[in-house]
């Protein structure tokens, strides 16, 4: 089969959580022996990275982007004008939307790919004819992303993101009903999307539902192997890319309402924060705590700082989908401390496969009970790879994109 591949940042390396399961989609297509022609946005730092996708990709298009809070104001302005969201306006760029009319009308694919929410729009009112099936792979129910977000914006902009939320609804309900087939990664953001259908016309949910594959974002366990941590750690570790706010907003509230708690019962605890591009305030906590907290930024290898890690705290209070960060801890076998969000479609077990906690101070006990129980850390991470290999190597987890693309 030949596939239209379109993606909003280029699939490599395979370093955070978009990447990664995109990566392996990729490779699975390629092991398939489909033909993949891949359109994507670029960065300036990411051009580098283009010529390794020639090993899954045919053919590989790339269109430059560049953002800035100025042209962020720029497309909200425009959102409004437009009524669409603002992701799908600020994404809208006419380069893109030529190269892809060019490619449907000069070439031939049974199969069109949308990776994420923002690309498919170039996807939409197309005359396609018989073909290209279109298929949606929402990597999220973003709406859900946005409406929890309400929670930790400043007051000024509770209503803006209200009227965001509503118009990502109303657009990924279009999406579901207009797309062949829609890719979700869980059962909750499938019952998310059929949702948004329902809100713009509850008679065509019945008929969406059959459209939407549940397929689990996967990992490569044969990468990812158990890491041998150092005895007697009292180092918490987190990461993740610091400029997605829901990443930062969990993490925020870690350090604001659980380690203090942890630290009065632990004097000696570190706690380690790593990701891209970390906020201010993260910057300034560790520089008037330099002697228990260090802001890394983003570093090429997490396994020194895996090793030196106790654990793994992943706080997430705003999101949808599946969290990769868990998913390859599960598998390197580290001992987590999550949310419920966090854990959202992930088939792990609280207490067996990892630790689960919401308010400040249950996360706190939670931590503090893994710091000071070896035998825990280790049943946990025992029972986390396990889990892992069973449920969500690529290779396993894959196999059920064969019921949409044959």
């Amino acid at each position: 089969m030949r596939l239209l591949f379109l993606t909003q940042i280029i699939p490599y390396p395979p370093d955070s959580g978009p990447r990664i399961k995109t990566w392996h989609v990729l490779r699975y297509l390629a092991q398939n022996s489909h033909r993949v022609t891949l359109a994507s946005y670029v960065r300036p730092d990411e051009e580098a990275y283009v010529p390794a996708l020639k090993q899954v990709c045919e053919q590989i298009y790339t269109v430059p982007m560049q953002r800035s809070r100025a042209r962020d104001v720029y497309y909200l302005l425009r959102s409004f004008l437009s009524g669409r969201p603002f992701l799908i306006e600020r994404d809208d760029l006419p380069k893109m939307r030529f190269l892809v009319n060019r490619l449907l009308r000069e070439e031939t694919f049974d199969y069109a790919l949308a990776d994420q929410l923002t690309m498919t729009q170039f996807l939409l009112n197309g005359k396609r004819g018989e073909k290209p099936r279109i298929i949606f792979d929402a990597h999220n129910a973003v709406w859900t992303i946005v409406e929890r977000m309400q929670h930790s914006v400043p007051w000024f902009l509770k209503p803006v993101t209200r009227i965001e939320a509503g118009r990502v609804k109303r657009y990924e309900g279009i999406l579901t009903r207009e797309f062949d087939y829609t890719l979700a990664v869980t059962e909750i953001d499938r019952q998310y999307l059929l949702e948004a259908v329902q809100k713009m016309d509850d008679s065509a949910a019945v008929a969406c539902a059959e459209k939407i594959r549940v397929i689990p974002i996967s990992i490569d366990t044969q990468l990812l192997q158990p890491i041998q941590r150092k005895p007697g750690s009292k180092n918490i570790l987190t990461l993740g890319t610091l400029h997605y706010p829901p990443n930062a907003d969990g993490i925020r509230w870690f350090i604001q309402e659980v380690f203090p708690r942890i630290r009065r019962e632990e004097p000696q605890v570190n706690l380690v924060i790593v990701g891209k591009n970390p906020p201010r305030d993260f910057i300034h906590f560790a520089a008037e705590n330099p002697q228990n907290v260090k802001v890394t930024g983003y570093v090429p290898d997490l396994t020194p700082y895996l090793e030196d890690a106790a654990l793994l705290v992943i706080p997430v209070r705003a999101g949808s989908g599946m969290r990769v960060r868990i998913l390859e801890a599960l598998a390197e076998g580290m001992p987590i401390v999550t949310t419920t969000i966090g854990l959202e479609g992930i088939e792990a077990v609280p207490g067996e496969d990892l630790l689960v906690a919401d308010t400040p101070t249950d996360f706190a006990e939670a931590v503090l009970n893994l710091l000071q129980n070896t035998a825990l850390q280790e049943k946990l991470a025992h029972n986390s790879r396990r889990l892992a290999e069973a449920r969500y190597d690529w290779r396993v987890v894959l196999k059920k994109l064969d019921e949409v693309i044959h």
